[in-house]
């Protein structure tokens, strides 16, 4: 366990192979907290620079943390990274740290957790959803399943440097271009790698699941320059079943929102919560 300022960096451990690395700072009394929850090849650093900062001066706690199979995360190798076990780790961990006032905020399929989480019983006020509204369809599957594929082959450096150009903004491409494109760094993910599972456990996620359950206050972002899993019919549908949502359409965005304008996606999120009270 470490403090730096202010910041809890720790591990939960579930058990002798298992463990959630974290960083949480909690936030002023009677404020909020953000529970981000990442894409399944994120990481921490999505969220704790400009993010985190915004939401810290914003008087608010947040809570980032990678799954098992990411980075500082333990896992036991015999067992499969499901959806479900995704989902139940992020319930122990808030519990863990008994949180209140949670504003779910999810990446992507990350979105999905975090909606199928908010429905048990824990302090949820309020779900942020990021690029993560789609329809189960073959199209959706072949996708799913050729990225496995690749990172069999290559691993997420070849998953990332293919579906950049039709899921990121021009500008984004830019930025990240000059750690991009080198062959040396596509190298096989091992049949037990973490990221490479929980893909595979991924391609069991119930993207079923009934979004009329959800209640409570809802932000959709959705990322015009998503060509990849942006379907605006089914978005429509979709989000039109959740009872309480307010939409925020991004035309310069793609599906990396948090990291293509993290200080816009910050003042969305802030402004969402402020207008809850």
């Amino acid at each position: 366990m470490l403090q730096i300022k202010g910041m809890l960096v720790s591990n939960l451990d579930i058990d002798k192979k298992n463990s959630l690395y974290f960083e949480y700072e909690e936030g002023k009394q009677n404020t909020y907290t953000y529970v981000f929850v990442n894409a399944l090849t994120g990481n921490t650093s999505a969220w704790n620079g400009i993010i985190g900062k915004r939401v810290r001066d914003a008087g608010h706690g947040y809570l980032t943390y990678n799954f098992r199979g990411q980075i500082n995360s333990s896992f036991d190798e015999s067992i499969n990274l499901t959806s479900e076990i995704i989902i139940s780790d992020l319930l122990k961990l808030i519990n863990h740290l008994n949180l209140k006032n949670i504003i779910l905020c999810g990446l992507s399929i990350g979105g999905l957790y975090a909606a199928i989480a908010s429905l048990e019983k824990i302090d949820v006020k309020g779900l942020i959803l990021i690029n993560t509204l789609r329809k189960p369809s073959s199209r959706l599957d072949w996708i799913n399943r050729a990225m496995v594929n690749a990172a069999k082959i290559g691993g997420s450096s070849l998953i990332m440097d293919m579906g950049m150009p039709v899921i990121a903004s021009p500008k984004f491409l830019d930025k990240v271009k000059s750690n991009a494109l080198n062959f040396e760094n596509y190298k096989p993910l091992k049949k037990n790698d973490g990221i490479l599972k929980l893909m595979e456990g991924s391609l069991s996620a119930n993207w079923s699941f009934d979004w009329s359950k959800i209640n409570i206050p809802t932000l959709v972002m959705t990322g015009h320059l998503d060509k990849m899993f942006r379907i605006p019919e089914d978005i429509e549908e979709l989000v039109n079943k959740i009872k309480n949502s307010k939409r925020i359409e991004l035309p310069n965005c793609g599906h990396l929102i948090p990291l293509e304008e993290p200080e816009q996606f910050s003042d969305h999120i802030i402004n969402f919560v402020n207008n809850l009270n």
